[in-house]
């Protein structure tokens, strides 16, 4: 199974438990699950692509456009839901339109995305390791959170500890949101260094 398939999978994935999600709790319960799935199969793709030798322009391009759709989808999905403020799915889906827009001048240069970073402390913050797991596991456990919570809300469960799990989920979300605003910063200051070029020609010509 080559990593793009993976990557495939999950998006796939993604718009199955939206389209299912509410029909009955153990279909909820199973897309609970299949959340947490779709975040941990987002490190088993690189790992293969890696082990196989497989990892290319497109590759990497292709995994961070999925990564958006998947991401923006609960988002939206949860806000449409009134699960969490309709102002995380916003601040979200500004920061990617952002960085994915400087990281389109990297690319136009043959730079894979995260190769536009040109400092120590912004590489570690956008695509060492431990940044992406601290990334990744903070949505998961945010999407989880807010998948529990409507199913939770859906068929009345738990009623004396509702309040509880949703101030638990407002703070699980907001922690995912801060962490992918803050992961944002590099990605702009860095991108000037590639932007400035294209602007001095543009001006000049």
């Amino acid at each position: 199974m080559t990593a793009n398939i993976i990557t495939l999978a999950r998006l796939f994935l993604t718009f199955l438990i939206i389209t299912l999600f509410g029909k009955n709790i153990f279909i909820d319960t199973a897309a609970i699950v299949t959340i947490a799935l779709i975040f941990i199969l987002d490190a088993v793709d690189g790992y293969v692509a890696r082990r196989t030798h497989t990892t290319s322009l497109f590759g990497a391009v292709f995994d961070i456009a999925a990564d958006r759709i998947i991401e923006n989808v609960f988002w939206i999905y949860f806000a449409v839901n009134d699960i969490i403020h309709f102002w995380m799915p916003i601040a979200v889906l500004t920061r990617g339109f952002t960085t994915d827009a400087i990281r389109s001048f990297a690319i136009s240069n043959d730079n894979a995305p995260f190769e536009m970073m040109t400092r120590r402390w912004t590489r570690a913050l956008t695509s060492s390791r431990i940044s992406r797991f601290i990334s990744g596991a903070s949505k998961m456990c945010a999407f989880c959170a807010m998948a529990v919570l409507r199913m939770l809300q859906s068929y009345e469960l738990f009623p004396q500890h509702l309040e509880t799990i949703q101030t638990g989920t407002h703070i699980l979300a907001t922690t995912a949101v801060v962490i992918c605003l803050l992961r944002g910063v590099p990605v702009l200051m860095d991108g000037i260094t590639h932007i400035q070029p294209t602007l001095k020609h543009h001006i000049s010509s």
